[in-house]
């Protein structure tokens, strides 16, 4: 494939000599004599066995063929440079294009990335959020946060800690509405994600047989039961680590004590073949450290 190609300075000695219509000045361009630039052109007129340059005393035209042919080279080596810029911006480009589900990115990560960035301030970063549990993970994207078992092929896999799944809500609903033992849960609106297997999980749990499950709004994402959680609307469940900010900011807070873990956690993963880029490692390094000092604190 491509066998016949010209020699690619010979094609660039052409280019600019049929620009400028002088060798001369092509010289000037490519930083080069002009008997050099002359021998390139003889060069590619004997590996094409076509006359380009019509040479008449100190004049330059180009030939018919000559003519056909600069239109062509010259889109040609344009686009081969702009091809070249790209590459290397992109190699200047020091990005790290993480996915992440929606809830972790906007209670977790984007709070926290400041710390990132100060930390590494040479690395862009760059969050996709996605609605999945088990995000984006292809060549566009470096690095995901992914929330399930951690049962993944293929992939380097970090836990970033068990979490117990909290009974959340507003200090002003239970001002209300208090709530003194697991028997009061019966009196309140349950707030679901996903599904309400999370509720069966926890009624179960505290041996609570006869708490309505099938009552209450189902959200799709966890930020939104949270959401409405604080606004009194109900009770959420939800893992700890989700949960910090709005317990830590008073809008809700633990309405039971319990010992029931999520049945999911969250873990940062990427592919095999990427264990050796610094970037990603960089990352990982001070997410799985910055909540298992959360842990502690």
């Amino acid at each position: 494939m491509y066998k016949r190609l010209p020699p690619l300075n010979s094609l660039k000695s052409f280019e600019s000599a049929a620009r400028h219509l002088s060798f001369t000045k092509a010289a000037d361009e490519l930083f080069v004599t002009q008997a050099a630039v002359s021998h390139q052109i003889k060069l590619l007129e004997d590996f094409l066995g076509i006359e380009l340059f019509k040479r008449k005393n100190r004049a330059l035209e180009l030939t018919e063929f000559g003519k056909a042919y600069f239109v062509d080279i010259n889109k040609i080596l344009r686009k081969l440079n702009e091809a070249t810029e790209r590459l290397l911006a992109l190699k200047d480009d020091l990005h790290l294009s993480i996915s992440v589900p929606q809830t972790f990115g906007l209670q977790w990560l984007v709070p926290h990335l400041s710390e990132f960035n100060q930390l590494h301030p040479e690395i862009e970063v760059r969050l996709k959020g996605v609605d999945q549990d088990e995000g984006l993970l292809n060549k566009e994207i470096d690095l995901a946060i992914y929330y399930g078992k951690g049962d993944w092929q293929n992939l380097q896999v970090d836990c970033l800690g068990k979490e117990n799944l909290l009974i959340l809500a507003s200090p002003e609903l239970l001002a209300q509405k208090p709530v003194h033992g697991k028997q009061d849960l019966k009196q309140h609106t349950l707030l679901h994600t996903h599904t309400r297997d999370n509720w069966r999980i926890m009624s179960d749990y505290l041996k609570l047989e006869d708490l309505n499950i099938q009552q209450g709004p189902l959200f799709s994402h966890t930020f939104m039961a949270l959401q409405a959680a604080s606004h009194g609307q109900g009770i959420a469940l939800a893992n700890r680590l989700i949960a910090l900010q709005e317990i830590e900011q008073g809008t809700l807070q633990v309405v039971l004590p319990t010992n029931l873990p999520d049945p999911k956690s969250f873990y940062v993963v990427n592919h095999l073949d990427r264990l050796d880029d610094e970037q990603i490692q960089a990352f990982r390094h001070w997410i799985i450290n910055a909540i298992k000092k959360e842990e502690y604190e």
